[in-house]
């Protein structure tokens, strides 16, 4: 169980290697660097808003607490000690929620300085990322398009090794018949296989052939001299004459 585990762990790895493509992989990784700058200015604005509000709060506390003040004093101007003390009293209280408000205030204000720091940071380095990115791409489709071109003029490719392949084979059959064609020629010429159509002769038929067919040009040729210029024509020879026969009379150029 765990060699088939890892037969199939290490065929599943091809396979992924094969259909992954860097320049997906890198959008992929820059989208995830957005999404996450989105998050951490989104909190930073979610903490500026917590902070606007306890701002508000220690205003209208302030506000309470001087109104209160005023009051006591107002009050204990008209001999209303009683009246005093509660005003008093009652802005001791708001000045307590005030001190906690003002703790509030200060932690929200540090995290929100905090998170403006990070985001900056990160929007620097997602700016970095995508100026990498599209290097990295950039590259890498100029190096696959040189594979391919390399691959195609040496016939590595599939495209043109299936093309190599077939021109092998039409140059393999084309040698073949053509030896065949070239065997089967002297095999006729030196007689070794019968010619069926009776129209291929032997070398000695052959020559005599060409011998006659030169004598008969030159004995024309002669005729023809001898009748322009009045002349007698050329004796035949006795080989063409045949044996016991009298050379032809001289004709007349009017002669046919």
């Amino acid at each position: 169980m765990k060699r088939m585990g890892m037969i199939f762990r290490a065929k599943a790895n091809k396979a992924l290697d094969r259909a992954e493509d860097p320049r997906e992989t890198l959008d992929y990784s820059y989208q995830k660097q957005l999404e996450l700058l989105q998050k951490v200015r989104r909190g930073v604005a979610d903490v500026a808003t917590s902070r606007k509000r306890l701002e508000l709060q220690l205003t209208q506390l302030q506000q309470q607490s001087a109104k209160l003040e005023e009051q006591g004093r107002k009050a204990l101007s008209l001999g209303r000690e009683d009246l005093a003390r509660e005003a008093l009293t009652r802005r001791s209280g708001l000045q307590t929620q005030i001190q906690d408000l003002e703790v509030q205030y200060q932690q929200l204000q540090g995290e929100e300085e905090k998170l403006t720091l990070a985001s900056q940071r990160l929007q620097a380095k997602v700016d970095a990322f995508r100026t990498k990115k599209e290097t990295i791409k950039a590259q890498y489709s100029a190096a696959q398009a040189q594979t391919q071109i390399a691959e195609s003029f040496s016939g590595i490719s599939e495209e043109m090794g299936d093309v190599g392949l077939a021109i092998q084979r039409a140059e393999d059959k084309t040698a073949q018949l053509q030896a065949r064609a070239g065997a089967i020629d002297e095999l006729l010429a030196s007689g070794a296989l019968d010619d069926p159509s009776g129209m291929r002769k032997d070398d000695i038929s052959a020559e005599l052939d060409r011998l006659s067919a030169g004598n008969d040009v030159e004995l024309e040729l002669a005729r023809m001299k001898a009748e322009l210029t009045g002349g007698s024509a050329p004796q035949t020879p006795a080989i063409e004459q045949g044996q016991g026969q009298q050379a032809p009379q001289d004709k007349s150029p009017f002669d046919k």
